[in-house]
């Protein structure tokens, strides 16, 4: 056998070895802090065997629980998060810290109304698959994704397309594919024809803040009428308050006595005037 084939043969086995020593190093890590922690209540944890067959993931299923919040002692070292078919309502700005190693997140079939702010900013280095349909969102928050570039489930949510979707998505770093799947539920304004479409197509055919520019438009000038009409009524104010002040002052003068000069002081005055 040639030499350089024995060097690329040693040098591949090498290289599996060290992989397989990585994925026993991962594995015996979760598996220690799995013993620690504990699972949390309601859950069910393993360490699966997709990462050739070594067990290296760790696995927390949280499924079809009835919960209603998001359950606290999560591991740290959790790759694989499922919270579907529960009753969750809202997730909170601190439910996923300390999850630097979440690779795939399921919060699918649930009530989510509303992601707070920052409430998934934590994943975004990690996170590489996350589902959201089937839930009660109208809206995408920006802030609440974080900058998020995960392939994202967007499907079966009653998306209200209006101008405030129109001004998110463009700050979005999902997948394009993911914003593909927001299809419109309800529009704003309620002709805009847009119902059961993707949003991404009406956004290309339609400008929804294109009301709301006019509105606000008519509100600047309405404005601006006021506070004018404010400036005229308080020169009017004044100048008839001087015309008044004026009169007063006029016929204040006119009430005076006027005093009849005698002419002994008419002549007393020419002399000394002399």
């Amino acid at each position: 056998m040639p030499f350089s084939a024995v060097w690329l043969l040693r040098r591949s086995t090498a290289a599996q070895v060290l992989l397989s020593a990585l994925v026993l190093s991962s594995a015996a890590t979760a598996l220690q802090e799995l013993k620690a922690t504990g699972c949390p209540e309601s859950c069910y944890c393993s360490l699966s065997d997709d990462a050739g067959g070594d067990g290296g993931e760790l696995v927390v299923r949280c499924s079809g629980m009835l919960l209603t919040e998001v359950p606290r002692n999560i591991p740290n070292a959790t790759r694989r998060l499922y919270l579907d078919y529960n009753q969750l309502a809202s997730i909170p700005a601190d439910a996923f810290l300390g999850l630097p190693l979440l690779a795939e997140l399921d919060l699918s079939h649930n009530n989510l109304a509303r992601l707070e702010p920052g409430s998934l900013a934590a994943l975004g280095p990690s996170l590489q698959s996350l589902d959201l349909s089937s839930n009660q969102l109208q809206e995408l928050d920006p802030e609440a994704l974080g900058g998020l570039q995960s392939k994202t489930n967007l499907t079966d949510n009653p998306w209200r397309c209006d101008c405030a979707l129109q001004e998110a998505m463009p700050k979005l770093e999902l997948e394009p594919a993911s914003l593909a799947s927001v299809v419109c539920h309800s529009t704003v304004p309620e002709d805009a024809g847009a119902t059961g479409k993707s949003f991404v197509m009406v956004a290309q055919e339609l400008d929804l803040c294109a009301g709301l520019k006019r509105t606000t438009d008519v509100a600047m000038l309405v404005t601006m009428f006021g506070w004018f009409a404010m400036v005229i009524s308080y020169l009017v104010y004044y100048v008839r308050a001087n015309q008044e002040d004026a009169r007063r002052h006029l016929e204040y003068l006119k009430s005076l006595p006027n005093k009849q000069t005698t002419p002994e002081e008419t002549s007393i005055t020419t002399s000394t005037m002399v």
